[in-house]
């Protein structure tokens, strides 16, 4: 009798808990109206990735470029016996419209390319001087997938295709808006500025608001050497006429120093009849005592003297 009893009011109990709950109308209350998520207009998606026979140091910058675009992708390495034009179908999988291959020779030289994928156009450099961020070292820091401030110096206006790069720089370096793997904050400048016919990268850290600066990593050089109209493919719109291939400088730089005994040998040779030559020199001294006016023999070797 006793459980029956315990059971009993057990149900009266919930049955009373249940009475006493009151189900509220799925209506908001509230007049303000519901925060919707910020539509990611931007679609920018760049293929960052490299042929096999790049060093180590390229493979490091390459990793760096990953790390400053958060709307990048990765790929595996591509035999450098393919044509380059399978790299469209290699965004076209990926879904990518820009993309930028690293492309090496020799162990020694860098070629990076930078096109838009699938109509073009595209432009091939020579990278230069490069110091990766593990390398350099510096003290300035920001934070990862933030979107960058982009600075171009007054010669991307002066020539039409510094004009054409600019705007390649700007869709690719430039991070979309609210993009899922971007931060919201600005904390770093990407500065491009033209000297010596090269285009010099740097990137830096905003320290305040009064603008000082600190340099973060990495740091190369871009020298421009064709401008095609298409995606690795077709006319060429640009090339440079300053551009040296690296194996013609350092052929130039062997022949330079080959011809270092032949040129210490001439030298050494035209000291010594300097030396020998030496003492049949006339003092000047010795000329006012020829013929003509000694005066102004004198006067002329005064001025001459001062």
């Amino acid at each position: 009798m006793g459980k029956k009893g315990l059971k009993r009011k057990q149900k009266s109990e919930e049955a009373t808990i249940e009475e006493t709950q009151v189900v509220l109308p799925r209506v908001r209350q509230s007049d303000e109206p519901i925060a919707k998520k910020a539509k990611w207009i931007n679609r920018e998606r760049v293929l960052v990735f490299a042929t096999r026979g790049i060093s180590f140091q390229h493979r490091h910058l390459m990793k760096d470029i990953i790390k400053m675009l958060p709307h990048a992708k990765a790929a595996n390495k591509m035999e450098r016996k393919e044509n380059l034009f399978v790299v469209n179908e290699m965004c076209k999988m990926v879904h990518c419209n820009k993309c930028i291959l690293f492309d090496g020779r020799l162990q020694r030289d860098l070629y990076m390319w930078f096109s838009n994928s699938p109509n073009g156009p595209s432009i091939k450099f020579n990278v230069e001087s490069i110091f990766t961020s593990a390398e350099l070292k510096l003290t300035g820091n920001c934070l990862k997938g933030s979107r960058p401030i982009l600075s171009f110096d007054h010669s991307f206006d002066e020539h039409p295709q510094y004009s054409l790069l600019r705007e390649m720089f700007v869709q690719i370096f430039g991070v979309p808006n609210h993009h899922p793997k971007s931060q919201p904050f600005v904390d770093n400048v990407l500065n491009f500025s033209v000297l010596d016919n090269r285009i010099w990268f740097r990137n830096y850290q905003i320290l305040d608001e009064n603008g000082a600066i600190a340099e973060i990593g990495p740091r190369f050089v871009l020298q421009p050497i064709r401008i095609f109209k298409g995606s690795f493919c077709g006319e060429t719109l640009w090339e440079n006429p300053f551009y040296v291939t690296p194996a013609k400088t350092r052929r130039l730089l062997r022949d330079s120093k080959k011809d270092k005994y032949t040129n210490n040998k001439i030298q050494r040779k035209a000291k010594k009849t300097k030396e020998l030559l030496a003492p049949f020199r006339v003092k000047p001294e010795n000329e006012i005592f020829k013929d003509g006016s000694i005066k102004e023999k004198a006067k002329k070797l005064l001025i001459r003297n001062k």
